[in-house]
């Protein structure tokens, strides 16, 4: 994803999310209306800022002199908090980031020991309709502008007609080896090579840039980097994220499937339906039919909680948030313990989806009691399965009945008289009865058939509101449905089905004003480095308002129109005129850029540089990314103490590198990399001394400055052919006269007053290429 400043967020969204679902599942029961251990409450903000018996709890903006952050940490054994069990790493670092935040909580008074649920909500759903984001999309018509010979397609007469109101000239046109390398960037994810900066440079045929994109859309490269922006969104994870972090072999196929749709341009709509109820649609083939199960790992992919089946729950709230930020722009989970306070989204509407979900059935990695993957779908056809399942069940009783006689050999010759021969009798016997048990437990640990991390259905109900967000307290019964705000539809009562159907319908209803509209801003941020809405994953009334609701509305119009397909709204935008400004020059007139006057220079995301340092180098491995090496299922024991880790570094492409919940993939951690515990729409861009040392002391630096080095060697013998080859590499352009003078005495004074060789010399030369600035950052 595109290095940009972290979304706004007042921290009230975070307490709703992480904060307040933890507190009152595991705190309340002792801390709230019915008891206050400590004399401490914790369901109201006034109750921990009166603090309990210990005194305060929290002192906002510092964890580490938070007595609450001491209990759940475990620091003090007089203290811990739970009693019972410790927090999962990942909610103690939730309540860290909380405290770090201010400690927002916007409860006002605590509840009554007994709080009724509520039978009606009190929001005003016609009043909440008139919020921009919920009206309708509509085609908004194309203003005049002065200057018509500059805006190249309609984009940019929507850019310019706001230039133009306000007295704000666009910025030059970048040049053309600027214009390839950011479009190879933000396409694939890698830079051009020097063949093709200079077939670009020196192609003056007037459609010269659109074969370029046409050609980079076709790519394999291209799936690999976008399908990567959607498993940001969607909190792609190889690990649950319970306390163990149980590996999900199977996880792999989801993401292969999000690459593979981005590289064939499915249809959008069709991607989400297939995503949400993918089991549920007709399929024309066998391979279509697999493929659609497997995309259901969208929703199976839910973070679980503690063991086992864990707080089953909670992985359904973990799941209404995703969908709600993925696909919606909205934060829907707020309404889980209230009516929302401040979208026209009530606590029905949430146990309406709540039902939906409740209604189906997700895997779990890590079952309770046996340490394996628990309610995995079949990829195969169910007569198959059977006939499989049959078949082995025939082997095993068969290889029961010769593990019984085994043992009645051994157990005879055991009887036999003492001589030479009956010891070798027992011992054959023995070993005889050792072989069929091992092959028998071979058999049952081998799997039949392949298997997907997906959901499926059960046994079809409504949910009951939980008071105040607590499953132990039940309240009316809901029927499931959509949000009444976006035209609450409700499964039909006749339906036998858990409602994804449906609900992945309403999603894509072309009514719905809200599907389309969030996906192209995602689209308009990564390829301008920030949405025209700047809170993508919050259109409610807390986010952000759009800075050009017109050609919003234009883009979700024109995506629609299009067949829902990506890759045209790709092309609108990088044949804008718009997108093909030069950076910098005078910001005076727009400051900020709010009217896209100019191109935003941004450095590269974590995976770009990652890829980008192995392919320069010549180690890039371009072959797909299949299943990570985990330990064999049987072997499987982890628990909260004992958590699964795992590094599998590769030398493919990151986004098929393994990553984890509960700890981060380092080179991802340092760079600014995705969360993978809550949908990441925009990545924080932080400037840390280490990462200036990355580049000049890291082992995988160090090797990828040799291998530039030996490849540049190979390629230019020649000293300033080998700079100026480096230069294009690197930075897609040849070096100015003055640069090649100033390496050139670079490499003269390591050979000859450190006396390096020239091997060397130049792989220090490669280090100081690799950490510069050109390198990291794209204009």
């Amino acid at each position: 994803m595109v290095a940009h400043a972290a979304e706004p967020d007042t921290g009230v969204e975070f307490f709703e999310s992480r904060i307040r679902p933890l507190l009152t599942d595991v705190c309340q029961e002792c801390h709230g209306a019915r008891k206050q251990k400590g004399d401490l409450r914790l369901d109201s903000r006034a109750g921990w800022m009166k603090g309990g018996a210990s005194g305060a709890v929290i002192v906002p903006g510092k964890p580490d002199d938070s007595l609450l952050i001491s209990a759940v940490r475990y620091w003090d054994k007089d203290l811990q908090m739970p009693p019972k069990h410790a927090l999962e790493p990942a909610e103690v670092n939730d309540l860290i980031e909380w405290v770090k935040r201010g400690a927002p909580d916007p409860r006002a008074d605590a509840p009554a020991a007994e709080t009724p649920a509520k039978t009606a909500s009190t929001i005003d759903f016609e009043k909440g309709r008139k919020h921009w984001a919920f009206q309708p999309v509509n085609a908004p018509p194309r203003p005049a502008v002065q200057d018509k010979a500059w805006a190249w397609n309609d984009v940019d007469i929507f850019t310019l007609d706001r230039m133009e109101q306000a007295g704000v000239k666009p910025a030059p046109d970048a040049d053309r080896r600027t214009l390839l390398r950011r479009a190879t960037y933000d396409l694939t994810g890698l830079p051009p090579t020097p063949a093709e900066v200079d077939a670009f440079v020196n192609d003056t045929a007037p459609d010269a840039f659109a074969r370029v994109v046409d050609r980079l859309l076709a790519s394999p490269r291209y799936g690999e980097r976008w399908g990567r922006h959607w498993l940001d969104v969607v909190r792609y994870a190889d690990t649950c994220g319970n306390a163990s972090d149980y590996p999900v072999p199977q996880a792999f196929k989801y993401r292969n499937y999000v690459l593979q749709a981005f590289n064939d341009d499915r249809p959008f709509d069709q991607f989400v339906r297939e995503q949400l109820a993918g089991d549920l649609l007709p399929s024309a083939t066998e391979d279509e039919r697999q493929r659609r199960i497997v995309a259901t790992g969208y929703l199976a992919m839910a973070r679980h909680f503690a063991g086992g089946e864990g707080e089953p729950h909670l992985t359904l709230d973990d799941a209404i948030d995703n969908m709600s930020h993925a696909f919606l722009g909205l934060s829907i989970n707020c309404a889980r313990c209230h009516d929302h306070k401040f979208d026209p989204i009530s606590s029905h509407d949430y146990y309406a989806l709540y039902g939906i979900l409740s209604s189906t059935t997700f895997p779990h990695p890590g079952s309770e009691g046996k340490n394996r993957p628990a309610n995995l779908v079949p990829l195969v056809p169910k007569a198959e399965v059977e006939q499989l399942e049959k078949s082995r069940a025939e082997q095993l009783a068969a290889l029961d009945a010769e593990v019984k006689a085994a043992d009645e050999a051994k157990a005879a010759a055991e009887k036999e008289p003492e001589t030479p021969e009956r010891k070798s009798n027992v011992d054959a016997a023995a070993k005889v009865a050792a072989e069929v048990r091992e092959k028998k437990k071979r058999l049952s640990e081998t799997p039949l058939y392949p298997l997907a991390y997906a959901v499926s259905e059960h046994a079809a109900a409504n949910a009951h509101v939980q008071v105040r967000g607590d499953p132990k307290r039940l309240g009316e019964e809901v029927p499931r449905g959509f949000l009444q705000v976006l035209g609450g539809q409700t499964v039909p009562k006749e339906s036998t089905g858990s409602g994804r159907l449906e609900l992945a319908q309403w999603i894509t209803d072309s009514a719905n004003p809200l599907t389309a509209r969030v996906l192209v801003n995602r689209l308009w941020q990564q390829h301008f480095g920030r949405g025209l809405v700047a809170t993508p994953n919050d259109f409610g009334t807390r986010g952000q308002p759009p800075s050009h609701p017109e050609l919003l509305d234009f883009l979700a119009t024109r995506f629609v129109e299009s067949g829902w397909s990506v890759k045209a709204m790709h092309r609108l935008l990088l044949l804008s005129h718009t997108w093909q400004l030069a950076s910098g020059g005078d910001t005076a007139p727009d400051p900020n850029n709010a009217l896209w006057s100019r191109a935003e220079r941004r450095r590269l995301d974590a995976e770009s540089i990652r890829d980008a340092m192995l392919f320069v180098s010549g180690d890039l491995d371009f072959t797909p990314g299949g299943e990570h090496p985990f330990p064999a299922v049987n072997t499987w024991g982890f628990t909260q103490h004992q958590q699964f880790f795992a590094l599998y570094d590769t030398r493919q492409r990151a986004v098929y590198q393994m990553q984890q919940r509960l700890r981060k993939h380092p080179f991802l951690a340092l760079f600014d990399g995705a969360d993978t515990n809550a949908s990441t729409a925009v990545r924080a861009t932080s400037t840390t001394p280490l990462q200036s040392l990355f580049a000049m002391n890291d082992p995988f630096a160090h090797e990828r400055a040799n291998r530039l080095a030996m490849h540049l060697t190979d390629i230019a013998p020649d000293e300033s052919q080998r700079i100026a080859l480096a230069f294009l590499t690197l930075y897609g352009r040849p070096p100015e006269p003055e640069e090649t003078a100033l390496f050139t005495t670079y490499l003269a004074q390591l050979r000859e007053k450190k006396n390096l060789p020239p091997d060397q010399a130049w792989a220090s030369l490669a280090r100081v290429l690799l950490a510069a600035n050109e390198f990291l950052y794209l204009d």
